[in-house]
């Protein structure tokens, strides 16, 4: 995705008009005369590539910070942009808390804070307070602390204070609503030097509710720094410095093969200094200084690149390493030749941090951080959309990693983002952003690709229709889309739609629409996903020559088969707003089970969607089905996506 691409790719699109699925079978084939999809189980035709579907992230629509990363304290680190905030707002994120008498400022100590990345702090002065009127600062998270009842809640501060300062220090999450104390904690005492102090808060009998937040306060005049203040709620397979539970089980929902990181816009920054610098995202929280994302907030870097490597390794992933290469959003480059080496270097330190073994330099780091076994790497992407470089220097950039990376990792598929002549990269990165319409039109794209040139990832691809989250027309485009991608997955080797989060807070988006939405508090899958799920979740080694003759102009086929399971998958969209009687024949198998398993994604009409209150109006049906044999007719839905798993001897 691009900025100076935003607006021109939300196109408007052509919607359907579908009419109920709630018809008779029987009564449709009389009307309609049936299609015949003909299937030559045993004539492979490619080899289905067992990385297809995948994950391709980025922080935009707050998708790490504000998302998946769990943490629940917004500008934990106390960072302030000035370009993004009023003069009069010394940290917006930090609102003072005064109650009855007490009296204090709150300022920005730009000198002071608890380490070398991290220099300034939250400075409470203090003038009046007391046991009965305290003062402090709170912190609202992300549009709402979400609270679950009867859970623990993990903390920890940066804090110091001076000589005079002696009372106890007050954390507590508050009812937005009542002002009720939900949970509390104390710390005692706070030292004169930057000291780091852990706390827990534990939620009792409570409804779950966003409608909360946290409070630093205490009851006695002096002055107080605070600095990198984080709150947790339990985390994705209990990981410290984890992942949000519910957007984990949806992504492990979709059985992805690798995941493309640190994403796309989000490795080269707006400018040269603000790109992803790897490094600074390693070790100890206070030790990352926070960057600057290319969407307008700042990011904690939490969310680090072993964070980002553990994340494959939960899921059963494969990473995708996209480096920096030279380019940056706002058109800074750095010239092919001796300016560039420095960067081509971090590339090669990144590549052996993630993969190198212990006895290497950045692979002792690794294990420093606490992940003694190097990560399995296949893939290495350069740079990410360098066809917006207006000075043309990507095919001289890529041909210096690509000599690099390829004479010290030569079993390494490198990437490219844009083509070139230079060199011959291994894969080309190709990205779509279009029209339902378009993506109907364009299902047969790869049909007649020359196969001698690179493979294609598709790294980015969307059809850009709903908002937040894209409606049904949207997950039927995508899904005739897909079925052009697994028909020629010999040469389309990973897929990844994109942006994969959103934060459905108004505030919280930049981008729509984008396959999983959430708040606070709860989240859920768009039609597209339950799309994707339904293709990952039923995908064959092999793909079967097929012929398909009769159909509607909008049904669109796909089928594969798992020779080793001796199952076939067949996938058929019907667009159309009226039902398709389809004769199925398969030849080229001994015996046919006659009973299948049969998945359904059926929409009313084009425009239907999930929402947080209605995230279920739109998921698949699951359900068995008699009568199969070598030939045997099935009218399919209309506005529906269909799978059936067929096993056979």
């Amino acid at each position: 995705m691009h900025l100076r691409n935003a607006l021109r790719i939300l196109l408007s699109t052509t919607l359907l008009l579908a009419t109920s699925p709630a018809f008779s079978q029987a009564g449709a084939a009389k009307h309609t005369q049936a299609a015949v999809l003909a299937i030559q189980a045993d004539q492979s035709i490619a080899k289905v590539s067992p990385t297809l579907y995948g994950l391709m992230t980025e922080e935009i629509n707050h998708a790490y910070d504000g998302g998946l990363y769990a943490e629940l304290i917004r500008n934990r680190a106390m960072q302030r942009d000035p370009s993004f905030v009023p003069n009069w707002l010394p940290l917006p994120e930090w609102p003072l808390v005064q109650r009855g008498t007490a009296r204090a400022t709150v300022t920005l100590d730009a000198k002071d804070g608890p380490s070398a990345a991290l220099t300034r702090s939250l400075q409470l002065a203090v003038q009046q307070a007391d046991a009965t009127n305290t003062v402090g600062v709170r912190n609202d998270g992300f549009w709402g602390i979400p609270l679950q009842p009867n859970t623990t809640y993990t903390g920890s501060l940066f804090a110091k204070a001076s000589a005079d300062a002696a009372s106890p220090l007050t954390l507590r999450l508050v009812n937005n609503n009542t002002g009720a104390v939900i949970a509390s904690a104390q710390i005692n005492t706070l030292a004169k030097d930057w000291k780091q102090y852990p706390f827990t808060l534990k939620t009792g009998a409570i409804a779950a509710s966003a409608d909360n937040h946290f409070e630093l306060t205490v009851a006695h005049a002096g002055t107080y720094w605070f600095d990198l203040v984080s709150l947790f709620p339990p985390t994705y397979n209990n990981t410290p410095n984890g992942n949000r539970v519910d957007l984990m089980q949806k992504m492990a929902a979709m059985h992805p093969a690798f995941l493309r990181l640190p994403g796309g816009n989000y490795v080269e920054g707006n400018t040269i200094a603000e790109r992803f610098r790897w490094r600074q995202t390693l070790g100890p929280l206070v030790d990352r200084p926070t960057h600057m994302s290319p969407w307008g907030y700042r990011s904690s870097d939490g969310l680090g690149l072993l964070e980002f490597l553990e994340w494959c390794e939960d899921l059963h992933m494969q990473p995708v390493l996209a480096v920096y290469a030279g380019y940056s959003l706002r058109g800074e480059h750095v010239a092919p030749g001796k300016d560039l080496q420095p960067y081509v270097q971090s590339a090669l330190d990144e590549i052996e941090y993630v993969s190198g073994g212990v006895n290497t330099r950045w692979g002792a780091e690794r294990a420093k951080d606490g992940h003694p076994a190097p990560f399995p790497l296949t893939y290495v992407e350069v740079g990410n959309e360098d066809n917006f470089d207006k000075s043309n220097s990507y095919d001289g950039r890529f041909a210096q990693f690509y000599d690099a990376i390829r004479k010290q990792y030569p079993h390494l598929q490198i990437i490219a983002t844009a083509p070139v002549k230079s060199r011959t990269p291994d894969v080309l990165d190709e990205h779509y952003y279009r029209s339902a319409q378009d993506f109907f039109n364009d299902a047969h794209h790869y049909d007649h690709t020359d196969r001698k040139g690179p493979k294609i990832f598709v790294g980015e691809w969307a059809t850009m229709e709903g908002t937040p989250t894209p409606n049904m027309d949207a997950a039927l485009s995508d899904a005739a889309w897909m079925t052009g991608l697994e028909r020629n997955s010999d040469l389309v080797v990973m897929a990844a739609y994109a942006p994969l989060l959103v934060n459905v807070n108004p505030m919280a988006m930049q981008w729509v629409p984008n396959l999983i939405g959430y708040d606070a508090l709860r989240s859920y899958g768009s039609p597209s996903y339950y799309a994707q799920v339904l293709f990952s979740n039923h995908l064959g080694t092999e793909v079967s020559a097929t012929t398909l003759s009769g159909a509607n102009p909008r049904l669109y086929e796909s089928v594969t088969r798992d020779a080793a399971k001796g199952i076939l998958y067949v996938k058929i969209v019907n667009a159309a707003s009226a039902a398709q009687p389809l004769q199925i024949q398969i030849a080229g198998v001994h015996a046919i089970d006659s009973h299948a398993h049969l998945y359904e994604l059926r929409g009313h009409s084009a425009e239907e969607t999930n929402t947080l209150d209605t995230p279920t109006r739109i998921t698949p049906v699951s359900s068995t089905i008699a009568g199969v044999a070598s030939q045997f007719t099935r009218t399919i839905p209309p506005t529906s996506i269909s799978v059936f798993e067929i096993h056979y001897h």
